[in-house]
């Protein structure tokens, strides 16, 4: 835990300027991480999740929640649309106990507090992760899994959502895969003065969170001004993957990726003296 007399300077991210391209739900999140540290966050999500209309497929899965073996969160923000949902049409949350449910980091604690029970909390905390213990369980292939995912519009779809459902198919598990709320790129005209800051090097590093935020932000910018002015961090090595994919050089990858804490203290270990002297081209993986 940062010690909140110390002075601003003696932080390890004083006076770094970190561009978080999370969207609202969690960029709040990130920032706080970031300001502890000493850090100057620059809140631009480049993407944003909102309520998707109401769905008759979505809405019988729900209300025939005993048919499912297992539910499979993959994002908080799938729990709270699922969660709304229920709501809406007067279904008790404590029914989603009629099944095991998977989460994934810190998501499992929003809903146990909501008194929703967690069977499968992944070591790995990524849908692969889900995957891999989901596969140790004696004749998964006979189960049937419900697992609310994103509809996503105005920009390609990351691979790591449809990779997961073929996953679970190849384990034999009988999945229902329904939309349940929309991710969507927001416009480059909202973050005018942002974009020249990046373009001006006024910018120390852009943290992202997922592989959509870098999609969306490179439809704003093009990835050698990124890569010229800015450090590049990803959470964790699967957005890692994807950054490289698309043709971003990346600096940081936290090996700690449950939690925006082990993120940011990768950012920071990075800044720190020792590491002034790692090449550019060597990614940074620190717990």
């Amino acid at each position: 835990m940062t010690d909140l007399l110390l002075s601003t300077a003696q932080l390890p991210l004083h006076n770094k300027r970190i561009v978080i391209t999370a969207p609202r739900p969690y960029a709040g999140r990130l920032a706080t991480a970031i300001i502890l540290q000493g850090g100057l966050p620059i809140v631009m999500p480049t993407i944003e999740t909102c309520a998707l209309d109401p769905s008759p497929t979505l809405d019988q899965a729900l209300q025939h929640l005993k048919d499912f073996s297992w539910v499979a969160f993959t994002s908080r923000t799938g729990i709270q649309a699922v969660i709304l949902r229920l709501q809406q049409l007067d279904i008790p949350l404590f029914l989603l106990n009629q099944c095991h449910i998977c989460a994934i980091g810190q998501d499992a604690e929003r809903l146990q507090k909501l008194g929703i029970r967690v069977d499968l909390v992944p070591d790995e905390s990524s849908p692969s992760g889900i995957v891999k213990e989901l596969a140790q369980i004696p004749e998964i292939d006979t189960h049937r899994i419900l697992v609310p995912i994103p509809q996503v519009e105005g920009m390609p779809e990351p691979d790591i959502v449809p990779k997961f459902i073929a996953d679970l198919k190849q384990l034999g598990l009988a999945v229902l895969s329904v939309p349940t709320y929309v991710t969507h790129r927001l416009d480059a005209t909202d973050y005018a003065v942002e974009l020249e800051q990046i373009r001006q090097g006024q910018v120390d590093a852009i943290a992202f969170s997922s592989t959509a935020e870098i999609s969306a932000l490179l439809q704003m910018v093009d990835s050698k001004t990124l890569m010229k002015h800015c450090v590049i961090a990803c959470f964790g090595p699967y957005t890692a993957g994807n950054a490289k994919a698309l043709g971003l050089s990346v600096d940081i990858v936290s090996k700690d990726f449950s939690s925006f804490t082990g993120f940011v203290k990768a950012i920071a270990q990075f800044f720190s003296p020792a590491s002034a002297d790692i090449p550019r081209q060597d990614p940074v993986i620190l717990p």
